[in-house]
C-alpha cells in the first residue's frame, strides 16, 4: 500500500537504537506493550499505553523503544488532514481508547478500506476540535497562579516553544488569554450575583480588590461597580 495515497493501520514494533527521519503524511501512535522514546527540535516524551500521539507531516523526530514493544500506527495521506497540525500528546481517555479500539478492529479488515477512511476522517476532525491538554488545563486553573514553564511541561514542549506555539493555536499570548478568561468570569458575577468587588476579586484569583478594580478598569474603561450598574438598569 502506497501510504502517501491510501490509509496504512498496522501493528508495529520498533528497535533499541535511535531512528532519526521525517515523513510526508501525519501518524497516530497507540502503544499497545511497551513504550517508545520520542524527541523532535522542541519536544521530549515517553509514549506508554496511558497516552496516544500525533505527528504532523514533514516533522522531523527520533524514535527508539527500549521494551518489548508494539504499537499500533495509523499513516493518514495528506488529503484527509486539516491545515497546519501540529504535535497532538493526549491522555487515552474512554474516548480514544474507543477510537484505538475501532482502529484496532479495522487491521483485520484489509479488503475492505472504507470503514478505515471514515474513521480517520473522524479521527482527523479531533484534530482540529480537541483542545490540547495544557489549554484545558488553563481554563480549569485559570484563577490560579499559572506558569508558562508548567505548561510546557504538560506539552513535553521547550517553554520557548511553547509560548510560540499557545499564540499560534490561541491568537493570544498566555497572560492575554488569562486574562480574557477571567474578565468573562467577572462579567458574569457581576450581573448574575449580589457578591462584593472584594469577593469577585478573590473568586478569580486577585491578592486583593485594589489591583482587581484596576485592572478591571483597564480592560473595560469603567469600574467594575460601574459596569455591574450599567449592566444591571
Amino acid at each position: 500500500m502506497d501510504s502517501l495515497k491510501q490509509v496504512a493501520c498496522e501493528k508495529r514494533s520498533y528497535s533499541r537504537e535511535f531512528t532519526t527521519h521525517q515523513h510526508e503524511f501525519g501518524q497516530f501512535l497507540f502503544p499497545l506493550q511497551g513504550s517508545l522514546d520520542i524527541q523532535t527540535n522542541w519536544q521530549e516524551l515517553n509514549l506508554t499505553p496511558d497516552y496516544c500521539f500525533y505527528l504532523p507531516p514533514t516533522y522531523e523526530h527520533n524514535y527508539r523503544s527500549k521494551d518489548r514493544n508494539e504499537f499500533l500506527i495509523v499513516d493518514i495521506p495528506l488529503k484527509y488532514l486539516p491545515a497546519n497540525t501540529s504535535c497532538m500528546y493526549m491522555r487515552l481517555d474512554k474516548k480514544w481508547a474507543a477510537i484505538r479500539y475501532l482502529l484496532l478492529e479495522e487491521t483485520m479488515n484489509q479488503e475492505d478500506p472504507t470503514a478505515l477512511v471514515d474513521l480517520t476522517k473522524y479521527v482527523t476532525n479531533k484534530l482540529k476540535r480537541s483542545e490540547p491538554p495544557s489549554i484545558e488545563y488553563v481554563h480549569k486553573h485559570y484563577k490560579e497562579i499559572i506558569l508558562l514553564e508548567d505548561l510546557a511541561k504538560i506539552e513535553h514542549y521547550h517553554p520557548v516553544y511553547y509560548s510560540a506555539w499557545f499564540k499560534k493555536k490561541t491568537g493570544k499570548s498566555l497572560k492575554a488569554y488569562i486574562s480574557e478568561l477571567r474578565l468573562k468570569e467577572v462579567k458574569n458575577l457581576l450581573i448574575s450575583t449580589s457578591w462584593t468587588i472584594s469577593k469577585i476579586s478573590e473568586e478569580v484569583g486577585f491578592e486583593n480588590s485594589s489591583s482587581f478594580t484596576r485592572w478591571f478598569v483597564k480592560c473595560e474603561g469603567v469600574s467594575p461597580q460601574k459596569y455591574r450598574i450599567l449592566n444591571n438598569g
